[in-house]
């Protein structure tokens, strides 16, 4: 079975982070609020190798894992908690820029080892390993499990792959590399079946989102340009179609299936003037440069941020600053 390798510069950083694995014992395991497929998979694939080395595990987060994620195994086992009072011998971060986008408090008192691939991470781990030629935290994570030499059950690979499939957009985005479709091989040689994983990921919605999808859609904006699609949801809407903000998840990325939209801005409202802001684009419009305009982060094609004001208000400053991305792409500028 051929290696896959991560970046030379990170393998002293990959033993460093399976040495201080191996010397604990007890692990809390944490990711970012509103956790995605490769928070979720990344976690959970963790857990897994660690308990197969016989340590003690807790999988914690603020928020639940999206409703599709929790066919896979032990996603409902997941505390959802706002606090960890005992930090147990390490606290595992996966993808996370701080320990404040955690929403758990008390992970800071442990000994944090912060493994992320997200530009703009602010190193906050007593380790620190960072590959941003990662297309996702689950490429790292499978890594840190060869280098610990767990072998790659079913329930690993299972998760490794939803962290794969959901973070490079279903294949679709730029940071995709040979290392990518590699360690998906050796997944599904452990037993992962694609078309199921997808099924369950993708395919397993309920009327309320259907509804609220229909209506989010119905009042999407295209820009003059026919290049820029504007959505947004609040709480009344969702209330009215009996949906969940979950329902949204993937909702996003439908507009950039028509062939001249290269953006998508996505605003949901979290309070009265309060926004959490999604952005998607494809080739080199690079939407991560808006988003940490705002103190956010994430890919080029796929980041997001919080912001405050109101809707139209934003709608025009997002706007104006995703066209002048996607300005620098037709004009050939870096």
């Amino acid at each position: 079975m051929p290696p896959v390798m991560t970046t030379a510069a990170d393998l002293g950083l990959l033993a460093q982070t399976a040495e201080a694995i191996r010397r604990r014992q007890r692990f809390v395991i944490a990711s970012h609020v509103r956790p995605d497929g490769d928070a979720v998979g990344s976690q959970m694939a963790m857990a897994y190798a660690l308990k197969h080395l016989g340590k003690e595990v807790r999988v914690v987060s603020c928020d639940a894992a999206p409703p599709p994620l929790l066919v896979f195994p032990g996603v409902s086992e997941i505390e959802i908690v706002d606090r960890v009072d005992d930090p147990g011998d390490a606290v595992i971060v996966m993808e996370s820029g701080d320990l404040l986008r955690t929403g758990v408090s008390g992970l800071e008192r442990g000994f944090v080892i912060n493994i992320d691939h997200h530009v703009g991470n602010s190193m906050f781990g007593a380790i620190n390993w960072f590959d941003v030629s990662a297309a996702a935290c689950g490429e790292m994570v499978f890594d840190l499990v060869r280098e610990l030499g767990v072998p790659l059950s079913h329930d690993i690979a299972v998760h490794l792959y939803v962290a794969i499939l959901t973070d490079t957009g279903s294949f679709r985005h730029s940071n995709i590399t040979p290392r990518t479709f590699e360690i998906c091989r050796q997944c599904v040689e452990a037993g992962v079946n694609p078309s199921a994983v997808a099924r369950s990921v993708f395919d397993s919605n309920n009327l309320g989102r259907l509804k609220l999808m229909g209506a989010i859609l119905s009042r999407m904006h295209i820009d003059s340009s026919g290049r820029l699609a504007t959505v947004s949801v609040d709480e009344e809407l969702v209330t009215s179609c009996n949906g969940t903000y979950e329902d949204t998840e993937g909702l996003i990325n439908l507009p950039l299936t028509v062939r001249e939209i290269q953006a998508v801005v996505f605003f949901k409202q979290v309070g009265p003037d309060d926004w959490r802001v999604s952005m998607r684009s494809k080739g080199d419009v690079n939407i991560n440069a808006v988003a940490k305009e705002f103190g956010g982060g994430g890919h080029k094609n796929a980041s997001g941020c919080s912001a405050s004001g109101s809707l139209e208000h934003l709608t025009r400053v997002f706007q104006q600053k995703i066209t002048e991305q996607m300005d620098k792409v037709l004009a050939g500028s870096p």
